[in-house]
């Protein structure tokens, strides 16, 4: 290797290093079809949802909403009992972020493909959680606490990590454009401004707590990530800044600290991460 290829190598590296995670070993495949597939889809590329969903602000943010998706007794209950995180954390991941792709930048009806099928899945997921109370993951409420968790953690990722935050206004338009497929999947009485994100998650607090199976999810996700050694620096860059999103409130019923320079270690691991994956970009072209 010369001097000179030693940076564009290690940036690759990255890059694929990224990709292999979030989006599995069919990547390309994947990716043709949801890019390249002709067809009317929901957004534009012009539309904040697409900067916001595309950017590599989700990273961090992603962690944000699983920890704070995780307060909701029953919704932990369902993961812990049905998800498989801890036996097949990378293929949950990559289940989530191949419908966040499809249902933002695929067409319509693969969009309403990949919400059929979850709506299927959901139909089988109903158990008990912690404090007795069964559940069922279609549930219209308990459908709307994921949704708000998410598009609160992807919007406030976005606009302290993002390449370009929104203006108020385009935060607006991101926050009813998520609203869609939430919709279309069963929840009711979505947000569709910032001001009503912000009040349903402040309403949403008297339902949640930090139960012992969302503790254990946390450390998981925090202290035990199932990576090679030399991949786990970088991966502590994105999880000290998604405890750093976290609102004051949930991480401390979480029992995390607030590091200092955790925003900063967020906002490196971003750069990073959108390092890497530009020169994926680049390649394509």
């Amino acid at each position: 290797m010369t001097a000179g290829s030693g940076v564009p190598d290690l940036r690759r590296r990255i890059g694929e290093a990224v990709r292999s995670r979030v989006a599995g070993p069919d990547a390309d495949a994947a990716h043709a079809r949801i890019w390249d597939t002709p067809g009317p889809r929901w957004f534009a590329p012009t539309d904040p949802i697409w900067r916001v969903h595309s950017d590599a602000s989700m990273f961090p943010a992603g962690i944000t909403a699983l920890l704070l998706q995780s307060l909701h007794p029953s919704a932990m209950a369902g993961v812990a009992g049905h998800s498989g995180y801890r036996g097949d954390p990378w293929g949950r991941l990559q289940r989530t972020s191949h419908y966040l792709a499809t249902t933002t930048f695929g067409t319509i009806e693969h969009a309403q493909e990949a919400i059929t099928t979850v709506r299927s899945v959901h139909e089988r997921v109903r158990g008990k959680d912690a404090e007795g109370r069964s559940y069922r993951a279609s549930d219209p409420a308990l459908l709307r606490w994921v949704h708000i968790a998410e598009a609160w953690s992807f919007l406030t990722g976005h606009q302290r990590h993002g390449a370009l935050s929104l203006t108020p206004q385009e935060a607006d338009t991101y926050v009813a454009q998520s609203a869609v497929s939430a919709a279309a999947l069963g929840a009711t009485d979505l947000p569709m401004t910032v001001v009503e994100l912000d009040a349903a998650l402040a309403t949403a607090r008297c339902d949640l707590q930090a139960t012992p199976a969302a503790r254990d999810a946390a450390v998981f996700l925090l202290r035990e990530p199932p990576l090679p050694r030399g991949a786990r620096p970088g991966y502590q860059l994105l999880a000290l800044g998604a405890v750093d999103l976290l609102p004051d409130w949930a991480r401390e019923e979480l029992g995390l600290p607030r590091r200092r320079g955790a925003g900063a270690a967020g906002a490196v691991g971003t750069r990073l991460v959108r390092w890497g994956l530009s020169a994926l970009d680049q390649d394509r072209q």
